[in-house]
């Protein structure tokens, strides 16, 4: 029954649907992102600029994970993308925290990127910081953007996590 499950898991990340549902979600995020900053006017933090930036990462490395998924090369794509989950757990919180007051981080304008990759010079409508961090949005129903992509992480570091484990255990049951 486990190895069944296991073989189930596996098999996921080698269908297209999986990686295109990354690039889809990843480009549905970054346009509501746009939408806020744009004709809401809700100009984004640094933390916001640094979750953007995971997740156009996520979207490129799902690229990658849609090229390769039949390669040898899947795991460190899978790496890959449980390293963004936990990069993204972290920025979440600490969006969250400068919200609600629990996280007290010094929140400049200062994006800290290296000289060779000047995002916010090339495509400053995506990632130039336009505020201090602060409160975030509302989204719906009295949900934050905060709250939201806080369980948005952490389920997507659980499915991620899950992936990971299961093609682990599967290397070591293959003998």
């Amino acid at each position: 029954m486990i190895k069944k499950r296991i073989t189930q898991l596996n098999t996921f990340p080698l269908k297209r649907i999986y990686w295109l549902s990354y690039i889809i979600i990843g480009l549905i995020l970054l346009a509501t992102a746009l939408y806020f900053q744009h004709m809401l006017e809700e100009l984004p933090c640094l933390i916001c600029i640094q979750i953007r930036l995971l997740i156009s990462l996520l979207i490129i490395v799902s690229i990658a994970g849609l090229l390769l998924r039949h390669s040898r090369w899947l795991a460190l794509v899978h790496l890959s993308v449980a390293a963004i989950a936990i990069a993204m757990v972290e920025r979440s919180y600490m969006l969250l925290g400068t919200e609600r007051g629990f996280v007290f981080a010094d929140c400049g304008f200062e994006l800290g990127l290296p000289a060779w990759l000047p995002l916010e010079q090339v495509l400053p409508w995506l990632y130039r910081v336009e505020t201090s961090c602060g409160y975030t949005p509302e989204l719906i129903f009295g949900i934050t953007m905060a709250e939201a992509l806080m369980v948005m992480s952490v389920l997507f570091l659980l499915i991620s996590f899950g992936l990971v484990l299961a093609s682990f255990l599967r290397l070591l049951t293959s003998d």
